[in-house]
């Protein structure tokens, strides 16, 4: 059965469980981390995500072999880089039938949102040039981005940022992180840059997802996942 709002707030509930065992093991090791960037250098923690997005896949008749989890299974030739490495990549009889990426921003949201701004484009871009170097098989590659942002009081407060020798534009002024993904995750999806792009709040103490945008909530990114099987099915695939 395809995965329903429920998977997805077991998943997300999951997310945070794992997040604090990978932070409570990592100052076990008396690591020299700082902050909850421990239990993100522990690189597992969306796994439940994983699981619960394969089975889309695996539902739809694609064996389990060509739906990589791995390092090896899902790293993909690149253009600017020799490799990058997705959180989901499904390859079957040759075709990428789809690389999906993950990313969580948690309470250090100051310091990272650029960070993950920069790595969104940068993957898309990549992997778009990898396809016409014929690097990633014949048909267009297929991309989705998930984004998981924390629900807290520096994610929620408004930011003003100052003018550099040109103005910015004002339709970041007054904006939280949180409202800035809005406004980041509708570019992606519109300027072509993700087939399809999912934004999700949270926290670990409330973990049923928030979904500030319809266009990017969970239900779009499942019905994009269903049109990408279906178009591939009239092809012969799986």
């Amino acid at each position: 059965m395809a995965p329903t709002r429920g998977d997805l707030e077991l998943a997300v509930a999951a997310y945070w469980q794992s997040k604090d065992k990978q932070l409570a093991a990592a100052e076990a090791l008396n690591s020299t981390a700082e902050g909850s960037a421990k239990s993100v250098r522990a690189g597992t923690h969306f796994a439940p995500m994983v699981a619960l997005i394969s089975r889309f896949f695996t539902d739809a008749g694609y064996p389990e072999e060509s739906i990589g989890v791995t390092t090896k299974g899902v790293t993909l030739p690149s253009h600017f880089r020799p490799t990058k490495r997705w959180d989901l990549v499904v390859v079957h009889k040759e075709v990428l039938v789809a690389a999906i990426e993950m990313k969580g921003l948690g309470s250090s949201a100051g310091k990272n949102y650029n960070n993950r701004v920069e790595e969104a484009l940068g993957s898309s871009i990549d992997l778009s040039r990898a396809h016409r170097e014929e690097l990633v098989g014949p048909e267009k590659p297929w991309t989705g981005y998930l984004y998981l942002m924390s629900d807290d009081e520096d994610s929620r407060r408004p930011r003003y940022p100052q003018n550099g020798p040109f103005p910015i534009e004002e339709y970041w002024r007054g904006r939280s992180y949180q409202e800035r993904f809005a406004i980041t995750g509708r570019r992606l999806l519109d300027e072509n840059f993700y087939d399809a792009v999912c934004y999700l709040v949270s926290s670990a103490a409330d973990p049923g997802p928030r979904e500030p945008v319809s266009q990017l909530d969970w239900q779009h990114f499942c019905a994009a996942i269903k049109a990408r099987i279906g178009f591939l099915a009239s092809l012969g695939l799986p």
